[in-house]
């Protein structure tokens, strides 16, 4: 049976904590979790993910003193340091909880649904393997006005730099992140192919490369899946095509 996830609660109200601690339970029978301390300032929570074991820290944001993102980046330099999943009524933080890698960002009211899937993806406890462990996101935060999106990196046929942003394609839309495409490809290397200097094509939807001319000589482009447009390599990329088609 799995052992409980150990959870750390941190919010400045006291209601707040209590919800959180009422929904672990509504959960217990999927998902048991164990909250092993509470917090109601950044300070506080620094103390106890310090001194007690924990898996997971529901982090509030918006606190008297230091704030939930500075404390999670303090968190995150600890030894052994739990997860980060962001509690708050708050969207316009979302971006800088991507950069710290929390696992999750919730909006409140928390729905349950939306805790039994951010708590899914923590480590569960006794796994020690870092490299087993190490879990690449699963959804790109994508903040406009008005609106919080959660774009499933499988749905993303390709990333393409322009200007300071990189733009993430799926069948339905463009989205905006504000992240480089260097650390994508790091990231993401897996999942994701370098054809050119400002872009990563994904490799599930990449189905093959055609040749096309060009002023009197030849470059390749490439081919997606119940996708009409085309995609150029560069000529530096270009042994991108020629070992896709080395491997048959």
């Amino acid at each position: 049976m799995r052992a409980p996830l150990r959870v750390i609660l941190v919010d400045d109200e006291p209601l707040a904590r209590a919800r959180l601690a009422s929904l672990l339970d509504d959960l217990a029978g999927e998902i048991p979790a164990e909250v092993v301390a509470e917090a109601s300032s950044g300070e506080a929570a620094l103390d106890k993910a310090a001194t007690t074991p924990a898996d997971v820290v529901l982090l509030d944001i918006q606190m008297p003193g230091m704030n939930g993102l500075d404390t999670a980046r303090r968190i995150a330099a600890l030894p052994h340091a739990p997860a980060i999943i962001f509690v708050t009524a708050y969207d316009e933080h979302a971006l800088r909880a991507f950069e710290l890698r929390a696992v999750d960002y919730l909006l409140k009211p928390v729905r349950l649904a939306r805790l039994r899937e951010a708590l899914s993806r923590v480590r569960p406890p006794g796994v020690e393997d870092p490299a087993a462990t190490a879990a690449r996101r699963e959804h790109f935060l994508v903040l406009e006005p008005g609106r919080l999106w959660r774009v499933p990196v499988a749905d993303v046929l390709y990333l393409r730099a322009e200007l300071r942003y990189v733009t993430a394609r799926t069948r339905e839309r463009e989205y905006l992140l504000d992240e480089s495409l260097v650390r994508l490809e790091e990231e993401f290397a897996d999942d994701f192919l370098r054809i050119h200097r400002n872009c990563l094509v994904a490799r599930r939807h990449l189905t093959g490369f055609v040749r096309q001319a060009d002023e009197g000589e030849g470059h390749w482009l490439a081919v997606l899946r119940d996708w009409p447009e085309r995609l150029p390599v560069s000529r530096r990329q270009a042994h991108v095509a020629r070992d896709f088609l080395a491997r048959g």
